[in-house]
């Protein structure tokens, strides 16, 4: 037998083992951004009874204990922001040491909302009474029990945050209790087999919780039993087994099992190993004695771990197998091939697996199914939702998880129950003609039987008299005839207000030239003096109602004359281009100058522009030494309070022709050569001729040289 360090405790001796330890999951809450909510009241909450889903998931993360006493800051919003509660922090499951020197379980709710958020818990369901128990205190969301007790305290808990919009209920939080037993006092038979025969040593582990780590001394602490391919340690039963057995096994074995928690350690009574002395056992075939189940269920990602051990003789081999398939890369063997672990364990990972005992006179095999699971996950959440009074209301939430998970509707923490306008169907809520009543907290939860999920939202139904805003109070429309004019009528409220119009105190009344479009604006095709006049809109619901004036004038349209239409000019030149507006009096003017489309610089043009306006009505543009580049097409825009007219006149600039295109020389010979060119722009002006000049290394300068034109 091999021997080993044990550090620690043992029975009878002092133990030390953290005070708290809890365990944390993934978060089961989501966290939503909040915006503005009505302030409203929802009727008082009274005594609340929850069903449960009754599951819980295998991950576990031990972190030490945080202050009960302090108070997070995160998530504080602007004091005027009035909104329904969301969880900041919801409680997260803890494992207590029976023993533990600390004397408090702190169960931690935060959430925010404004008004500032109430607390209440639940034990399995039912609201804990604060009064019922001295030891119960509440200090902000948290939930402090002194003294703890498995009998008293150990359950299922959430906690619920309410404010006036309404309430939320959290994820289950699982208070449990850590301990270990003692091994019963109780003197243990001697075992008696033959050499080369398989034994199991049977350790009856005390009562415990949760899990325990087993191991075996040889004689006397601290010699170990040493795993190998002859002898196997189950972490499933706790059994020592020995495929076969030799003289050099005899002796006492004591059971050793480990709180995983509390590291507490306790020795079972001694069990005598003998041989007895008719005989060696002959050789036969395996028998598999250890086994995974049947049906293995493991969390995507977690760590697989299957036992496989045989009594043979001789000492069976152990290999394993994936049934139409192959055993992942990732996995691992271990003790001498008796654990098949696999890692990170994936949907693909799931199949049949076989492990197989042989030896010389015989082999054995078992089956069974690794199943693999997913906790839910959303795929889409719930949005916080307005609606008028009357509206339909209709939220999906979606989520994936193995097995599918199935949903259930909370509105203020209570299950929400199908009702004549309320249906439920495979996550999707639909309340038909919603009114003050729905208003409220809602929360979807979607469930499978390894985990649960919550999302969170606000449903606040709308309900106010119609106002109109400032920029839609006794407006003045100014048109010209013929036009189409559109009237806006926008009022706010809830239920949407009804329109009206009236011109002057009578009904207006639509015809082919005047509708109320579905918006609630009225147009008018076509207007004519006979439109002018003061018109009324009306907002109404059944909380009131507001109007709106505004006045229509209509005036006759604006004309344009624009001189002269076409000039030709000499660079160098100047000219006058006038601009004369025929428009109705009571209208302001205002005249805007454009050269090839584009608003004329004054100021950035070298003095070249000059606006004049020497009339109301009309304007003038001078351009002095005009260029070449100031040919083009000039537009003069009249704009009026009651509509726009424009036109355009073009001016043509002569100059001195442009350089010619690129030159082409070619067929050089000793007095001659052949030239060719693109011609020059002309500047509206014909080109009469080129000259062309040449020189040499003999010539002085450039001189004129002897052509003939090619046809």
């Amino acid at each position: 037998m091999s021997t080993r360090e044990y550090s620690g405790a043992l029975p009878n001796f002092p133990t030390s083992y953290a005070a708290l330890l809890r365990i944390k999951k993934s978060s089961s809450s989501s966290l939503f951004g909040s915006k503005t909510r009505p302030r409203y009241n929802n009727p008082s909450l009274g005594t609340l009874s929850v069903s449960s889903p009754s599951w819980r998931g295998t991950a576990q993360h031990y972190y030490s204990p945080i202050n009960l006493y302090h108070s997070s800051d995160a998530f504080k919003q602007d004091e005027s922001v009035d909104y329904g509660p969301v969880f900041v922090q919801e409680p997260d499951d803890i494992i207590f040491p029976s023993d533990s020197d600390e004397k408090k379980v702190a169960l931690n709710c935060e959430a925010r909302g404004n008004p500032v958020p109430n607390y209440r818990w639940l034990r399995n369901g039912t609201e804990i009474d604060l009064e019922s128990d001295y030891r119960y205190s509440l200090i902000d969301g948290t939930f402090i029990i002194s003294n703890p007790s498995e009998a008293k305290d150990s359950g299922h808990y959430q906690c619920l945050a309410a404010n006036t919009f309404g309430s939320i209920l959290s994820r289950e939080a699982i208070l449990q209790f850590a301990y270990l037993g003692n091994f019963s006092g109780r003197t243990r038979s001697a075992v008696s087999v033959r050499e080369g025969q398989g034994v199991v040593l049977m350790c009856s582990p005390p009562p415990h919780s949760p899990e325990i780590i087993y191991s075996w001394v040889f004689n006397e602490f601290p010699s170990f039993v040493a795993e190998d391919s002859r002898r196997f340690i189950s972490q499933e039963t706790g059994n020592l087994y020995i495929s076969k057995v030799q003289t050099s096994d005899v002796g006492s074995y004591i059971c050793l099992v480990k709180n995983t928690v509390t590291n507490a350690r306790v020795l079972s009574p001694p069990t005598p190993l003998t041989l007895r002395n008719d005989g060696v056992m002959g050789e036969y075939e395996p028998k598999i004695e250890v086994h995974f189940p049947f049906t293995v269920t493991a969390a995507k990602g977690s760590t697989v771990k299957m036992e496989c051990f045989a009594l043979g003789n001789p000492v069976p081999t152990i290999t394993w197998m994936k049934v139409n398939g192959y055993i992942p890369s990732k996995a691992r063997l271990r003790k001498s091939q008796a654990v098949l672990e696999i890692p990170n364990v994936q949907l693909d990972d799931a199949g049949l697996y076989e492990c197989r005992a042989e030896n010389s006179r015989g082999k054995n095999s078992f089956r069974g199914q690794l199943q693999v699971y997913t906790y839910p996950h959303w795929v889409e959440k719930l949005n916080d939702t307005q609606l008028d009074s009357g509206s339909p209301l209709r939220w999906e939430c979606k989520a994936t998880g193995k097995p599918r998970p199935t949903y259930r509707w909370l509105k203020n923490g209570v299950s929400l129950l199908p009702q004549n306008r309320i249906e439920m169907v495979n996550g999707v809520l639909m309340i038909h003609n919603v009114n003050q009543s729905d208003a409220g907290m809602y929360q979807c939860l979607a469930e499978n039987k390894y985990g649960a999920i919550f999302a969170s939202a606000e449903l606040k139904i709308l309900a106010s008299a119609p106002t109109f805003a400032l920029n839609q109070m006794k407006k003045t429309i100014i048109i010209t005839k013929d036009q189409e004019v559109i009237i806006e009528c926008k009022p706010q409220g809830s239920p949407k207000p009804a329109i009206s119009w009236k011109k002057g105190d009578k009904a207006v009344r639509e015809n082919k030239r005047i509708a109320i479009l579905p918006d609630g604006s009225l147009r008018i095709l076509n207007a004519s003096k006979s439109d002018e006049g003061k018109y009324v809109c009306q907002g109404e619901n059944v909380f009131g109602s507001a109007e709106t004036i505004a006045s229509v004038s209509v005036k006759e349209p604006t004309r344009i004359e624009l001189t002269p239409k076409r000039t030709e000019l000499t660079v160098g030149e100047s000219i006058v281009l006038n601009c004369k507006a025929i428009h109705d009096a009571s209208l302001d003017v205002t005249f805007y100058w454009t050269l090839k489309g584009q608003p004329i610089d004054f100021e950035k043009e070298g003095g070249h522009f000059e606006s004049i306006r020497a009339q109301a009505s009309s304007a003038d543009l001078m351009i002095r030494n005009i260029l070449l580049m100031h040919a083009g097409r000039y537009g003069c825009r009249v704009q009026t309070t009651a509509d726009s007219v424009s036109d355009e006149a073009e001016l043509l600039v002569r100059g001195p022709p442009g350089p010619p295109g690129i030159v082409i020389v070619e067929d050089i010979t000793e007095s001659t050569a052949t030239l060719s060119w693109s011609p020059a722009s002309d500047n509206h002006s014909p080109i009469s001729s080129y000259n062309l000049q040449a020189r040499s290394p003999f010539s002085l300068g450039w001189q004129t040289v002897k052509t003939s034109k090619s046809l």
